[in-house]
């Protein structure tokens, strides 16, 4: 039986919090998928300027996720949350049929 020292010990400890701190940054930036079906039943789309105009008439190409009220991300950052993806994010520059402009 091999005996663990306390610095052997540590630098496990600090490995594995390492790896799953790396994990869960992973996980949490997961991006929506446009083919999603939540996604497609709202229109999403990653690009605003692609959103079918015939299909979605009362959208501008001013509207984005970055200035939805729904959108939890940060100024100037590329993604971020939205409350109705849970667990995944939604690029800065995309739209959906739920867009409600930020207060």
């Amino acid at each position: 039986m091999q005996q663990t020292t306390r610095r052997t010990f540590m630098m496990q400890v600090a490995v594995g919090g390492t790896a799953l701190a790396a994990a869960a940054g992973a996980m949490a930036q997961a991006k929506v998928d446009e083919k999603d079906p939540q996604a497609a039943a709202l229109g999403y789309a990653a690009d605003t300027t692609k959103v079918d105009a015939k299909k979605f008439p009362k959208h501008t190409k001013d509207q984005k996720c970055e200035n939805c009220q729904l959108y939890t991300g940060k100024a100037k950052e590329a993604s971020g949350p939205c409350s109705l993806f849970a667990g995944k994010h939604v690029a800065a520059a995309g739209w959906c049929s739920a867009w409600v402009k930020k207060a």
